[in-house]
Protein backbone atom coordinates (compact mmCIF):
# COMPACT_ATOMS: atom_id res chain seq x y z
CA UNK A 1 0.00 0.00 0.00
CA UNK A 2 1.35 3.50 -1.07
CA UNK A 3 1.35 6.35 1.53
CA UNK A 4 1.72 9.75 1.67
CA UNK A 5 3.78 11.15 4.63
CA UNK A 6 3.22 14.50 5.60
CA UNK A 7 5.69 15.59 7.94
CA UNK A 8 4.54 18.32 11.20
CA UNK A 9 8.10 19.32 11.26
CA UNK A 10 9.88 20.82 8.33
CA UNK A 11 13.25 19.23 9.60
CA UNK A 12 13.60 16.12 11.83
CA UNK A 13 16.40 16.07 13.88
CA UNK A 14 18.62 12.96 14.63
CA UNK A 15 20.65 12.32 17.75
CA UNK A 16 23.59 10.22 16.42
CA UNK A 17 26.46 8.59 18.88
CA UNK A 18 30.00 10.61 18.93
CA UNK A 19 33.42 9.07 18.33
CA UNK A 20 34.97 8.18 21.43
CA UNK A 21 38.03 9.99 20.18
CA UNK A 22 39.45 13.83 21.71
CA UNK A 23 40.19 16.38 19.54
CA UNK A 24 43.47 17.76 20.15
CA UNK A 25 44.12 20.89 21.52
CA UNK A 26 40.25 21.27 23.05
CA UNK A 27 39.82 21.19 26.90
CA UNK A 28 37.30 18.69 27.95
CA UNK A 29 34.08 20.11 29.34
CA UNK A 30 32.15 18.63 32.44
CA UNK A 31 29.41 16.25 31.14
CA UNK A 32 25.73 18.31 30.15
CA UNK A 33 22.47 16.91 31.47
CA UNK A 34 21.35 15.53 28.43
CA UNK A 35 17.90 17.10 26.83
CA UNK A 36 15.32 14.83 25.07
CA UNK A 37 14.73 15.56 21.61
CA UNK A 38 10.89 15.08 20.79
CA UNK A 39 10.16 14.96 17.44
CA UNK A 40 6.57 14.67 16.53
CA UNK A 41 5.80 11.81 14.36
CA UNK A 42 4.52 11.92 10.69
CA UNK A 43 1.10 12.03 9.64
CA UNK A 44 0.22 9.33 7.68
CA UNK A 45 -2.48 9.96 5.04
CA UNK A 46 -3.74 7.26 2.59
CA UNK A 47 -3.26 7.77 -1.53
CA UNK A 48 -7.18 8.31 -2.65
CA UNK A 49 -7.45 6.23 -5.74
CA UNK A 50 -9.63 7.87 -8.68
CA UNK A 51 -10.06 4.82 -10.42
CA UNK A 52 -11.75 2.96 -7.45
CA UNK A 53 -14.02 6.19 -6.82
CA UNK A 54 -14.66 6.09 -10.35
CA UNK A 55 -16.04 2.34 -10.39
CA UNK A 56 -18.23 3.40 -7.30
CA UNK A 57 -20.23 5.98 -9.27
CA UNK A 58 -20.39 3.68 -12.00
CA UNK A 59 -22.32 0.91 -9.46
CA UNK A 60 -24.81 3.92 -8.38
CA UNK A 61 -25.19 4.56 -12.15
CA UNK A 62 -25.82 0.94 -13.20
CA UNK A 63 -28.98 0.71 -10.71
CA UNK A 64 -30.60 3.18 -13.08
CA UNK A 65 -32.09 6.65 -11.64
CA UNK A 66 -32.14 6.77 -7.88
CA UNK A 67 -35.31 8.59 -7.09
CA UNK A 68 -37.07 7.56 -3.56
CA UNK A 69 -39.70 5.11 -3.49
CA UNK A 70 -38.58 3.28 -7.04
CA UNK A 71 -36.83 -0.10 -6.95
CA UNK A 72 -33.46 1.14 -7.98
CA UNK A 73 -33.77 3.32 -5.32
CA UNK A 74 -34.16 0.91 -2.60
CA UNK A 75 -31.44 -1.54 -4.17
CA UNK A 76 -29.07 1.19 -4.32
CA UNK A 77 -29.51 2.21 -0.56
CA UNK A 78 -28.89 -1.54 0.10
CA UNK A 79 -25.83 -1.18 -1.45
CA UNK A 80 -24.31 1.36 0.21
CA UNK A 81 -25.18 0.26 3.43
CA UNK A 82 -23.56 -3.09 2.81
CA UNK A 83 -20.22 -1.42 1.44
CA UNK A 84 -20.19 0.78 4.38
CA UNK A 85 -20.86 -2.00 6.98
CA UNK A 86 -18.17 -3.95 4.90
CA UNK A 87 -15.64 -1.36 5.47
CA UNK A 88 -16.11 -1.64 9.30
CA UNK A 89 -18.58 1.20 10.03
CA UNK A 90 -21.45 0.98 12.55
CA UNK A 91 -24.53 1.94 10.31
CA UNK A 92 -27.73 3.30 11.09
CA UNK A 93 -30.34 4.11 8.59
CA UNK A 94 -33.30 6.48 9.18
CA UNK A 95 -36.18 5.09 7.20
CA UNK A 96 -38.59 8.23 6.87
CA UNK A 97 -41.64 9.21 4.29
CA UNK A 98 -40.96 12.85 3.38
CA UNK A 99 -43.88 14.99 1.48
CA UNK A 100 -42.61 16.62 -1.34
CA UNK A 101 -43.81 20.02 -2.31
CA UNK A 102 -46.17 19.00 -5.19
CA UNK A 103 -47.92 16.16 -2.29
CA UNK A 104 -45.61 12.99 -3.63
CA UNK A 105 -44.69 10.80 -0.48
CA UNK A 106 -41.36 9.75 -0.91
CA UNK A 107 -39.95 6.37 0.89
CA UNK A 108 -36.77 7.84 1.70
CA UNK A 109 -33.26 6.60 4.16
CA UNK A 110 -30.89 8.35 5.54
CA UNK A 111 -27.52 6.32 5.82
CA UNK A 112 -25.46 7.25 8.52
CA UNK A 113 -21.71 5.31 8.85
CA UNK A 114 -20.16 5.74 11.79
CA UNK A 115 -15.86 5.09 11.97
CA UNK A 116 -14.55 4.66 15.76
CA UNK A 117 -17.89 5.70 17.26
CA UNK A 118 -17.08 5.63 20.60
CA UNK A 119 -14.58 8.70 19.86
CA UNK A 120 -16.25 11.95 21.19
CA UNK A 121 -14.21 13.85 18.65
CA UNK A 122 -15.63 13.72 15.30
CA UNK A 123 -15.72 14.91 11.83
CA UNK A 124 -19.03 14.36 9.59
CA UNK A 125 -18.43 14.53 5.66
CA UNK A 126 -22.00 13.88 3.60
CA UNK A 127 -23.32 13.43 0.37
CA UNK A 128 -26.60 13.16 -1.30
CA UNK A 129 -27.49 9.57 -2.53
CA UNK A 130 -31.04 10.54 -4.42
CA UNK A 131 -31.26 11.46 -7.88
CA UNK A 132 -33.07 14.31 -9.72
CA UNK A 133 -37.14 12.70 -10.77
CA UNK A 134 -36.75 15.10 -13.28
CA UNK A 135 -34.40 16.06 -16.27
CA UNK A 136 -36.07 19.61 -16.25
CA UNK A 137 -33.59 21.61 -17.81
CA UNK A 138 -32.99 19.23 -20.50
CA UNK A 139 -32.58 20.89 -24.06
CA UNK A 140 -35.06 18.22 -25.26
CA UNK A 141 -38.74 19.16 -23.45
CA UNK A 142 -39.67 15.09 -23.69
CA UNK A 143 -37.40 14.82 -21.35
CA UNK A 144 -38.78 17.01 -18.81
CA UNK A 145 -40.44 14.59 -16.37
CA UNK A 146 -38.23 11.72 -17.20
CA UNK A 147 -35.40 10.96 -14.21
CA UNK A 148 -31.97 11.37 -15.04
CA UNK A 149 -28.90 9.06 -14.55
CA UNK A 150 -27.15 11.29 -11.44
CA UNK A 151 -23.57 10.25 -12.33
CA UNK A 152 -22.37 13.82 -10.99
CA UNK A 153 -24.92 15.06 -9.84
CA UNK A 154 -25.73 12.39 -6.45
CA UNK A 155 -23.35 10.17 -7.76
CA UNK A 156 -19.89 11.67 -7.56
CA UNK A 157 -20.09 12.35 -3.89
CA UNK A 158 -20.76 9.31 -2.97
CA UNK A 159 -18.44 7.52 -4.53
CA UNK A 160 -15.58 9.77 -3.36
CA UNK A 161 -16.97 9.28 0.33
CA UNK A 162 -16.70 5.43 -0.22
CA UNK A 163 -13.34 5.54 -1.48
CA UNK A 164 -12.50 7.54 1.63
CA UNK A 165 -14.68 4.75 3.70
CA UNK A 166 -12.51 2.50 1.97
CA UNK A 167 -9.28 3.44 3.93
CA UNK A 168 -10.60 4.72 7.39
CA UNK A 169 -11.70 0.55 7.47
CA UNK A 170 -7.43 0.03 7.49
CA UNK A 171 -6.04 3.02 8.25
CA UNK A 172 -8.00 5.10 11.68
CA UNK A 173 -7.82 9.10 12.17
CA UNK A 174 -7.46 10.42 14.96
CA UNK A 175 -10.53 11.75 14.87
CA UNK A 176 -13.78 9.60 14.65
CA UNK A 177 -15.71 10.54 11.33
CA UNK A 178 -19.33 9.72 10.76
CA UNK A 179 -20.36 9.89 6.95
CA UNK A 180 -23.67 10.63 6.13
CA UNK A 181 -25.83 10.02 2.55
CA UNK A 182 -28.47 12.01 2.80
CA UNK A 183 -31.55 11.15 0.92
CA UNK A 184 -34.18 13.35 -1.08
CA UNK A 185 -31.97 16.02 -2.09
CA UNK A 186 -33.46 16.96 -5.76
CA UNK A 187 -36.54 16.47 -5.28
CA UNK A 188 -37.24 20.14 -4.85
CA UNK A 189 -39.52 22.51 -7.31
CA UNK A 190 -39.39 21.89 -10.98
CA UNK A 191 -38.60 24.19 -13.40
CA UNK A 192 -42.19 24.51 -14.61
CA UNK A 193 -43.32 25.48 -11.08
CA UNK A 194 -40.28 28.22 -10.64
CA UNK A 195 -43.25 30.97 -9.99
CA UNK A 196 -44.25 28.78 -6.85
CA UNK A 197 -40.31 29.60 -5.65
CA UNK A 198 -41.40 31.74 -2.29
CA UNK A 199 -43.79 29.13 -1.20
CA UNK A 200 -41.51 26.11 -1.83
CA UNK A 201 -38.15 27.70 -1.36
CA UNK A 202 -37.38 24.77 1.00
CA UNK A 203 -38.70 21.67 -1.18
CA UNK A 204 -34.81 20.62 -1.30
CA UNK A 205 -32.83 19.08 1.04
CA UNK A 206 -35.58 16.91 2.57
CA UNK A 207 -33.12 14.44 4.14
CA UNK A 208 -30.86 16.92 5.48
CA UNK A 209 -33.63 18.76 7.07
CA UNK A 210 -34.97 15.52 8.46
CA UNK A 211 -31.72 14.91 10.12
CA UNK A 212 -31.19 18.14 11.32
CA UNK A 213 -34.17 18.38 13.58
CA UNK A 214 -33.17 14.32 14.51
CA UNK A 215 -30.11 13.74 14.27
CA UNK A 216 -28.97 9.88 14.42
CA UNK A 217 -27.25 10.66 17.97
CA UNK A 218 -29.25 13.17 20.37
CA UNK A 219 -27.21 16.67 20.74
CA UNK A 220 -24.89 15.51 18.01
CA UNK A 221 -21.84 17.54 17.67
CA UNK A 222 -18.89 17.29 15.73
CA UNK A 223 -15.80 19.63 14.73
CA UNK A 224 -17.82 20.79 11.53
CA UNK A 225 -18.70 19.20 8.31
CA UNK A 226 -17.86 18.65 4.71
CA UNK A 227 -20.47 18.06 2.10
CA UNK A 228 -19.72 17.07 -1.50
CA UNK A 229 -22.26 17.36 -4.37
CA UNK A 230 -21.34 17.96 -7.76
CA UNK A 231 -17.60 16.74 -7.63
CA UNK A 232 -16.68 14.73 -10.51
CA UNK A 233 -17.14 16.83 -13.88
CA UNK A 234 -13.60 17.53 -15.69
CA UNK A 235 -11.95 20.39 -14.79
CA UNK A 236 -14.40 21.65 -11.99
CA UNK A 237 -13.68 24.53 -10.51
CA UNK A 238 -14.43 24.61 -6.63
CA UNK A 239 -15.25 28.51 -5.80
CA UNK A 240 -16.27 30.01 -2.06
CA UNK A 241 -19.55 29.04 -1.49
CA UNK A 242 -21.60 31.89 -0.30
CA UNK A 243 -23.34 30.16 2.95
CA UNK A 244 -20.18 28.15 3.49
CA UNK A 245 -18.09 31.30 4.24
CA UNK A 246 -21.11 32.76 6.25
CA UNK A 247 -21.14 29.78 8.61
CA UNK A 248 -17.92 28.26 8.51
CA UNK A 249 -15.28 30.92 6.77
CA UNK A 250 -12.64 28.95 9.10
CA UNK A 251 -13.43 25.31 7.45
CA UNK A 252 -13.58 26.79 4.00
CA UNK A 253 -10.23 27.89 4.35
CA UNK A 254 -8.76 24.94 5.86
CA UNK A 255 -9.97 23.22 3.06
CA UNK A 256 -9.12 25.51 0.60
CA UNK A 257 -5.13 26.03 1.79
CA UNK A 258 -4.65 22.57 1.96
CA UNK A 259 -5.78 21.68 -1.65
CA UNK A 260 -3.27 24.46 -2.52
CA UNK A 261 -0.75 22.36 -0.89
CA UNK A 262 -1.13 19.09 -2.18
CA UNK A 263 -1.33 21.11 -6.13
CA UNK A 264 -4.98 21.45 -6.59
CA UNK A 265 -5.07 25.04 -6.40
CA UNK A 266 -6.26 24.76 -9.84
CA UNK A 267 -9.52 23.07 -8.89
CA UNK A 268 -10.16 25.11 -5.42
CA UNK A 269 -9.92 28.25 -6.56
CA UNK A 270 -9.59 31.57 -3.94
CA UNK A 271 -12.71 33.28 -5.69
CA UNK A 272 -16.30 34.16 -4.29
CA UNK A 273 -19.18 32.22 -5.48
CA UNK A 274 -23.09 32.25 -4.84
CA UNK A 275 -24.78 30.64 -1.94
CA UNK A 276 -26.52 27.77 -2.95
CA UNK A 277 -29.15 26.20 -0.81
CA UNK A 278 -28.13 22.51 -0.18
CA UNK A 279 -27.70 20.23 2.38
CA UNK A 280 -25.27 22.15 3.80
CA UNK A 281 -27.30 25.32 4.68
CA UNK A 282 -29.43 23.07 6.68
CA UNK A 283 -26.97 21.20 9.02
CA UNK A 284 -25.94 24.72 9.42
CA UNK A 285 -29.58 26.81 10.49
CA UNK A 286 -31.10 24.23 11.93
CA UNK A 287 -28.66 21.85 13.55
CA UNK A 288 -25.86 24.65 14.35
CA UNK A 289 -22.83 22.32 12.99
CA UNK A 290 -20.65 24.08 10.75
CA UNK A 291 -20.60 22.75 7.90
CA UNK A 292 -19.24 23.66 4.47
CA UNK A 293 -20.18 22.95 0.68
CA UNK A 294 -17.32 21.66 -1.84
CA UNK A 295 -19.62 22.15 -4.78
CA UNK A 296 -18.75 22.96 -8.62
CA UNK A 297 -20.25 26.22 -9.48
CA UNK A 298 -19.65 27.33 -13.59
CA UNK A 299 -20.50 31.08 -13.80
CA UNK A 300 -20.67 31.19 -17.40
CA UNK A 301 -22.86 28.27 -17.43
CA UNK A 302 -26.76 29.80 -18.10
CA UNK A 303 -27.79 27.67 -14.94
CA UNK A 304 -24.64 28.11 -13.10
CA UNK A 305 -23.41 24.66 -12.53
CA UNK A 306 -22.71 22.90 -16.11
CA UNK A 307 -24.35 21.80 -19.56
CA UNK A 308 -24.97 18.33 -18.09
CA UNK A 309 -26.97 19.43 -14.73
CA UNK A 310 -30.44 18.36 -14.33
CA UNK A 311 -30.08 16.98 -18.09
CA UNK A 312 -30.16 13.28 -19.57
CA UNK A 313 -26.66 13.61 -20.18
CA UNK A 314 -25.57 13.75 -16.47
CA UNK A 315 -24.13 10.56 -17.15
CA UNK A 316 -20.62 8.46 -16.51
CA UNK A 317 -19.15 11.12 -19.61
CA UNK A 318 -18.77 13.78 -16.52
CA UNK A 319 -17.11 11.91 -14.56
CA UNK A 320 -13.38 13.26 -14.81
CA UNK A 321 -10.74 10.70 -12.37
CA UNK A 322 -8.35 13.94 -12.05
CA UNK A 323 -10.84 15.66 -10.18
CA UNK A 324 -11.78 12.82 -8.12
CA UNK A 325 -8.29 12.79 -7.25
CA UNK A 326 -8.53 16.42 -6.17
CA UNK A 327 -11.13 16.06 -4.22
CA UNK A 328 -10.84 12.92 -2.74
CA UNK A 329 -6.97 13.68 -1.64
CA UNK A 330 -7.87 17.27 -0.40
CA UNK A 331 -10.57 15.79 2.12
CA UNK A 332 -8.89 12.74 3.03
CA UNK A 333 -5.80 14.89 4.31
CA UNK A 334 -7.86 17.54 5.88
CA UNK A 335 -9.24 14.58 8.03
CA UNK A 336 -6.00 12.84 8.85
CA UNK A 337 -4.33 16.13 9.78
CA UNK A 338 -7.30 16.55 12.73
CA UNK A 339 -5.44 16.10 16.09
Amino acid sequence: MNWIYLLCTSLLFICCGTSSGKQQGVKEEQPQEKVQTVVEPAVIVPIFDADSAYSFIEAQVNFGPRVPSTITHRRCGDYLVSKLEGYGAAVVTQDVELKAYNGDLLKARNIIAQFQPEKQERVMLCAHWDTRPWADTDPDKANHYKPLPGANDGGSGVGVLLEIARHLATVPSNVGVDIILFDAEDYGLHENDSHLWSKHRHSWALGSQYWSINPHIPAYNARYGILLDIVGAPGSKFLYEGYSTHFALEIVNKVWQWAGKLGYGNYFVNEEGGSITDDHYYVNSILGLPCIDIINCDPDSPNGFGPYHHTMKDDMQWIGKSTLKAVGQTVLTVIYNEK
